[in-house]
């Protein structure tokens, strides 16, 4: 024999695989890995729940922040709407339609509420803080909230989530923050 061909009978030796029958390990872990047990199942689903929940959570909470951030914004818009008219007017107008804004609601889908204090008697009507001391003293202008449901003193429950604006319009924002 040349010393080629025993070459190329040696290289086929070492290529060939030798067949062995699988061991007892590899059998089991191939036969543990075919399927999905009860128990993985639960625990997927339940990941997937929890995951689920704080995501609707997250979402809602962000959603309320930006009524919130959309309230704050009117508000604020709407009294420079007003200062405007006292500026040019002279003075404030009866009602929001007269100043042109008579069709705005606020996130929540309720109007916005002004209540000018010319020619108003008592303080019944104005928006009061915990001392029971009017918020404003030219004008009320504020958002019922997500109840649409307020009373004067923002101390009332109803009154808490209103959007108000106070401090003769230094602050805009929760009554309940005020």
């Amino acid at each position: 024999m040349s010393p080629a061909t025993e070459l190329v009978q040696a290289a086929s030796c070492v290529a060939a695989p030798v067949s062995r029958p699988p061991s007892r390990r590899l059998r089991a872990l191939r036969s543990r890995s075919a399927g999905v047990t009860l128990l993985e199942l639960m625990l997927a689903v339940a990941l997937a729940c929890v995951l689920g929940t704080i995501a609707v959570v997250t979402y809602g909470s962000a959603m309320e922040r930006t009524r919130l951030s959309r309230a704050v914004a009117d508000i604020t818009e709407l009294q420079l709407l007003l200062s405007r008219f006292n500026t040019n007017q002279g003075r404030f107008p009866a009602n929001l339609a007269e100043l042109g804004a008579a069709g705005r609601v606020d996130p929540w889908g309720n109007a916005y509420r002004y209540l000018n204090f010319e020619g108003l008697s008592g303080t019944g009507a104005m928006r009061k803080d915990r001392n029971l001391v009017p918020i404003n003293s030219d004008f009320d202008l504020y958002s019922a909230g997500p109840d649409g449901d307020t009373r004067p003193p923002l101390t009332a429950r109803p009154s808490r989530d209103d959007i108000v604006r106070a401090n003769d319009g230094r602050f805009v924002g929760k009554a309940s923050d005020y």
